[in-house]
């Protein structure tokens, strides 16, 4: 996945404002209590780190961008 579809999907999830703040603040386990911004600094894979979204908000991401 190219990092501007990953950040593409997250405005469509959270909206525009919002997605920064969750990349910003929120700290995910599935990647390793790192947040977003820190894993892809980090070099994580934005796959990865997309499927750790995935799995920390179930219930707001669509079905069709999972």
């Amino acid at each position: 996945m190219r990092l501007t579809d990953f950040w593409q999907r997250l405005d469509q999830v959270f909206g525009v404002g919002y997605a920064k703040s969750i990349a910003h603040d929120q700290v995910l386990s599935q990647l390793g209590g790192r947040t977003i911004d820190e894993a892809l600094a980090g070099g994580e894979e934005t796959a990865v780190v997309w499927r750790a979204v995935v799995a920390a908000y179930p219930e707001r991401v669509p079905a069709r961008l999972k």
